[in-house]
C-alpha cells in the first residue's frame, strides 16, 4: 500500500491532470475477482456439513431403529442362555456391517461424480484422500455409536419384559 502511494505521488507530480481511480495492488485486484468464488466455496462447504451431519443423525436414528425392532429376537437370546457381550458383538457387528458397505458405496460414487466433475473443480482434488477417509471414520464412528447404545439398552432389559415387548 505504501508503494501505492508512492506511485500516486510520484504520476502527480509528473503530471497533476492525469486521473488516478481505485487504484489498487494485483494481490487486492486478484482478491476483489475471487470474492465472489470465496463465498460459494464457503456456502457450498457449509452445506456440506449440514448435509453430513443430517447424513449422521439418519445413520443413527435407523440403526437405533433396527436395534429396537430386534427387542424381543434379543429377548429370546438372552432367555435361551446367550451373555450379553455376544449379543452386543453381533449387534454391534450388524450395524458396522452396514455403515462399512454404505460407507465403500458411498466412496466409490463420490470419487466416480468427481472424475465427471473434476474440469469444473480449481485447485481441488476430485477424490481428496484426506476428505474421503475422514468423512468415513466419522460415518464409522456414528455407526459404532448408533449401534452401541440401543444393543446396550436391548440387552440391559429383562429377558421376560423384552418378550412381552411389541
Amino acid at each position: 500500500k505504501s508503494l501505492v502511494a508512492a506511485i500516486r505521488n510520484l504520476i502527480n507530480e509528473r503530471d497533476s491532470n492525469l486521473p488516478m481511480i481505485d487504484v489498487k495492488t494485483q494481490e487486492e485486484h486478484i482478491e476483489a475477482l475471487l470474492s465472489q468464488e470465496r463465498i460459494i466455496a464457503q456456502l457450498s462447504s457449509f452445506f456440506g456439513i449440514l448435509a453430513l451431519l443430517l447424513a449422521c443423525i439418519g445413520l443413527y436414528g435407523l440403526l437405533s431403529y433396527e436395534v429396537t425392532r430386534r427387542t424381543r429376537e434379543i429377548g429370546i437370546r438372552m432367555a435361551l442362555g446367550a451373555r450379553r457381550a455376544d449379543l452386543m458383538q453381533m449387534v454391534v457387528w450388524q450395524g458396522i456391517s452396514l455403515a462399512l458397505a454404505g460407507t465403500v458405496f458411498g466412496a466409490a460414487v463420490a470419487i466416480a461424480i468427481g472424475r465427471l466433475l473434476a474440469k469444473l473443480l480449481y485447485g481441488v482434488k476430485p477424490a481428496d484422500p484426506f476428505t474421503l477417509i475422514a468423512v468415513a471414520t466419522l460415518l464409522i464412528a456414528v455407526a459404532l455409536f448408533a449401534a452401541f447404545v440401543p444393543a446396550r439398552r436391548a440387552t440391559t432389559v429383562d429377558p421376560m419384559i423384552a418378550l412381552r415387548y411389541e
